[in-house]
């Protein structure tokens, strides 16, 4: 991918603005409109690869987490929340729908007799497994325009903007 690409819609969507507004500096939509559609187009081709396991985002996150916790591959609802970054609310959901395909299991903790443990059944484990290696390899599809080093220097300026937003 080069520098001087062909002009794109996000250019058209600045070029009126700029025409429009030209007291305002509209320059940040080169970079965040392009982020916006590209975050739109990735979600989509991520999704795709889920389906094809009968998942959705949120189900392969919360296999996904299950899975890199290491045997037993079991943690509980609350830690997979912080883990996925959503509700125990949401999570709870998603182990509903997870416990009925056969994929994982609750049981009870061995260290409170209250609490509950949400852990990877073998179909689960297979299943994440194909998954997640569809998922790494159709990652590296969507990378393969990006040189090596374009793909460092972007990961680089992505997590020092991370980090200046706090995220």
């Amino acid at each position: 991918m080069d520098a001087m690409t062909a002009p794109d819609r996000v250019d058209a969507i600045v070029a009126q603005w700029e025409r429009e507004r030209p007291d305002l500096d509209v320059s940040p939509m080169q970079v965040i409109g392009r982020l916006h559609r590209l975050a739109d187009a990735l979600r989509e081709e991520l999704l795709a690869v889920y389906r094809r396991f009968g998942l959705g985002e949120g189900e392969f996150d919360l296999l996904a987490a299950l899975r890199r916790t290491g045997e037993p591959f079991a943690a509980a609802p609350g830690e997979l929340a912080r883990h996925t970054m959503v509700t125990t609310g949401a999570v709870t959901k998603r182990v509903d729908r997870l416990v009925a395909s056969g994929l994982v299991a609750r049981s009870g903790s061995a260290d409170d007799g209250r609490g509950r443990v949400i852990r990877l059944t073998d179909a689960g484990r297979r299943v994440i497994d194909e998954a997640y290696t569809a998922h790494i390899a159709n990652e590296e599809r969507l990378l393969a325009a990006l040189a090596p080093a374009q793909r460092r220097a972007l990961e680089a300026m992505l997590r020092e903007w991370g980090a200046a937003l706090g995220l």
